[in-house]
């Protein structure tokens, strides 16, 4: 039997794998995969009775890896007559297994928010996560006011990278990227086992463990030049959520350690964004009757590209270094507009 791809395209892939989930939860001895290739809502609209189901049966095995991924307990049971045939193997999930917890419960409006943060990361990179997200939640058969959810906004990782890198986190999987790091002329490839991606201050970080150093280090995504590759053959044990408060509080312990000390133009734009970040909070003037502000920062060279972009309207007072980075990007600006200029007089000169 097969359908037309217009019925299939209706068929969302939260409710392919929930159709799947409720269908192995549903079974007391399993289903073997063309029973669930014919029968499963999702799967059963392109089945082709004694046809080539090659495609189908691949979106089957990306379907099983998703489940697990959410923490579902899928099982395979081996036919008493006939083992080790993958063909005659039957998948099921233990309700057993699966069940809540006697002593947890969401009521509606729980569950609601529950749901509202997933359909938050719609959007980009992380479009599979809040898939998955809302699948786990959907299968809780708790009811939810759902009509708050059109009313959800949209927040997105813009690095490809984040995906690949969530992968290969989850699966354990070695992996190897060119990264770039400020003032290098070229990226070096880093190889690394990935624990963690976590957010700090609006950016991205990887959290991982170099395998040439074998010593954790922090990464920027926004760093990472060209595609995420993984490294065949070699693999580590994810160790669970505790990476991710180590990268946070990593991050935390640099960006309370690390101030700068600057003097902003009064009523400027880098007055009015700036002081909002103060440390200090008391906007103090010097004697030229400019703002005195601190600023807490994790990494030197983002603040500096920030900080350049004010231009006149602010000057570092510390720390040197800083200070040295701001004033070489806009001796940096102030060169490519010579030149710029430069050839552009030439050029006329030419011309005449």
């Amino acid at each position: 039997m097969s359908t037309t791809p217009e019925s299939f395209s209706r068929v969302t892939v939260e409710e392919r794998l929930f159709s799947l989930v409720l269908a192995l939860l549903a079974t007391e001895n399993g289903l073997t995969k063309s029973d669930i290739l014919s029968t499963v809502q999702g799967y059963r609209q392109r089945y082709i009775i004694g046809g080539d189901n090659a495609s189908l049966d691949r979106q089957f095995e990306r379907d099983k890896d998703d489940i697990r991924e959410l923490g579902i307990p899928l099982e395979t049971i081996d036919p008493p007559d006939d083992p080790g045939s993958n063909h005659n193997l039957r998948y099921l999930i233990p309700k057993s297994l699966y069940d809540l917890p006697t002593d947890l419960t969401f009521s509606p409006d729980e569950l609601m928010l529950l749901k509202l943060a997933a359909t938050v990361w719609r959007e980009g990179s992380l479009s599979a996560e809040s898939r998955r997200a809302l699948t786990k939640l959907n299968s809780l058969g708790v009811e939810s006011s759902d009509p708050l959810l059109g009313y959800a906004p949209h927040l997105r990782a813009r690095e490809t990278s984040f995906e690949p890198l969530s992968k290969a986190m989850d699966r354990g999987q070695i992996v190897s990227f060119l990264y770039l790091k400020p003032g290098e002329s070229a990226p070096r490839l880093r190889v690394v086992a990935p624990h963690a991606v976590v957010l700090h201050e609006g950016r991205w970080h990887l959290f991982a463990t170099d395998q040439n150093a074998q010593a954790t280090r922090t990464f920027l995504l926004s760093r990472i030049v060209g595609p995420v590759a993984v490294v065949q053959g070699k693999s580590f044990t994810p160790d669970g959520d505790g990476k991710a408060t180590q990268a946070l509080d990593e991050l935390d312990a640099i960006w309370n350690r690390n101030l700068a000390t600057i003097s902003v133009t009064p009523d400027s734009d880098a007055a009015v964004r700036l002081s909002k970040r103060d440390a200090d909070g008391d906007l103090s003037r010097n004697a030229h009757g400019d703002h005195m502000i601190t600023l807490h920062f994790t990494d030197l060279n983002i603040l500096a590209d920030e900080l350049a972009g004010y231009g006149p309207e602010v000057l570092v007072l510390s720390p040197l270094e800083l200070r040295q980075a701001v004033y070489a990007r806009l001796v940096g600006v102030r060169d490519a507009h010579s030149e710029v200029s430069s050839t552009q007089a030439d050029s006329e000169g030419s011309a005449r």
